[in-house]
């Protein structure tokens, strides 16, 4: 198996430029995002205990987040159905509706981010970037 350079953004690059699909439909990072800071943070996988309860807790933050002109995006390597029928249960057995998008995650995303180990296959990491309004990495 080749290894590939994989490198994570830093503090002050630029967040890099990618198509992905959400529970929202196709979005364009940080481009969707021109003039706002926003939060990507991912998840290792639906529906697990930690990570439901990662969702509700920005989610019920939510207007906080958006006070501050904050938008909040999740993602994980699970696929778009499986998003939705997550935020279907999560509402129906927390009453909880989740608000923001999710992306649905895949190795090129992940390599662009820095998030695959290489050589360790698709393991997925938790991780939490802040991009500003330029589409700069201000914290990872």
């Amino acid at each position: 198996m080749e290894l590939q350079n994989i490198n994570m953004p830093l503090l002050g690059d630029d967040f890099p430029q990618m198509s992905v699909a959400t529970t929202h439909g196709p979005m364009n990072l940080p481009g969707d995002y021109k003039g706002k800071w926003f939060i990507l943070f991912s998840h290792p996988a639906d529906f697990t205990p930690v990570c439901t309860t990662e969702f509700v807790g920005f989610q019920k933050r939510i207007h906080e987040f958006n006070n501050l002109g904050v938008e909040v995006i999740g993602m994980s390597i699970d696929q778009v159905f499986s998003h939705i029928k997550w935020v279907e249960w999560i509402k129906e057995k927390l009453g909880v509706e989740i608000t923001f998008p999710i992306i649905a995650a895949n190795d090129s995303i992940a390599n662009k981010l820095g998030m695959l180990h290489p050589g360790k296959g698709t393991n997925t990491v938790r991780a939490v970037f802040i991009v500003d309004p330029n589409g700069k990495v201000r914290l990872t």
